[in-house]
């Protein structure tokens, strides 16, 4: 028997189902929250939660340890789409700010020459949006400014990421609003 990860009740036909992307065994009763998938006839070396890498790398040994446990193991941390983008620094609302008013624009001003909405410009302003890179790129080369943080901000440096001892806690890190 198997327990339907739905609702919990022990199934002995589960039916496997895709809610919002995620694919589930369930119990008849809980089929009608998604829509079903229909299994291919050979899944006989990878698993629901495998993904193509992984299932590549059991199949061709059998052996664990030569998949990805190994490369993640080597002290260095997996790169993902982040770290090419440039972080926004925190105060790029006074940045375009000051630069728009050196430069003697209104706010309606700028937006005429950028090609975009004033209420645009005024919520850049205020901090209330964060601007595309699009958008980005033209507040840059239109007043001169660079609204990129450079290197991090003095608190992204003193955080070292803790240690395995448990040496810092929430309460190390937080800053509270009282």
């Amino acid at each position: 028997m198997v327990q339907c990860e739905m609702c919990g009740t022990e199934t002995s036909s589960p039916k496997t189902i895709k809610v919002e992307g995620a694919k589930l065994d369930v119990c008849s009763n809980c089929t009608e929250f998604g829509t079903e998938v229909k299994q291919p006839s050979s899944s006989s070396s990878s698993t629901k939660y495998s993904t193509g890498s992984s299932s590549s790398s059991s199949s061709s040994g059998g052996a664990t340890s030569g998949g990805s446990t190994s490369s993640s193991s080597g002290g260095s941390r997996r790169q993902d789409m982040f770290d090419d983008m440039d972080e926004l620094a925190t105060d790029y609302d006074d940045r375009v700010r000051n630069a728009r008013e050196e430069k003697g624009l209104s706010q309606s001003e700028l937006a005429n020459e950028l090609n975009e909405k004033a209420s645009l410009v005024r919520k850049i302003e205020r901090g209330d949006t964060l601007p595309s890179d699009q958008v980005q790129s033209k507040l840059e080369s239109h007043l001169g400014i660079d609204l990129s943080a450079e290197g991090g901000s003095a608190e992204d440096s003193e955080w070292s990421g803790g240690s395995a001892s448990g040496s810092y806690t929430l309460g190390d890190v937080v800053k509270r609003k009282d």
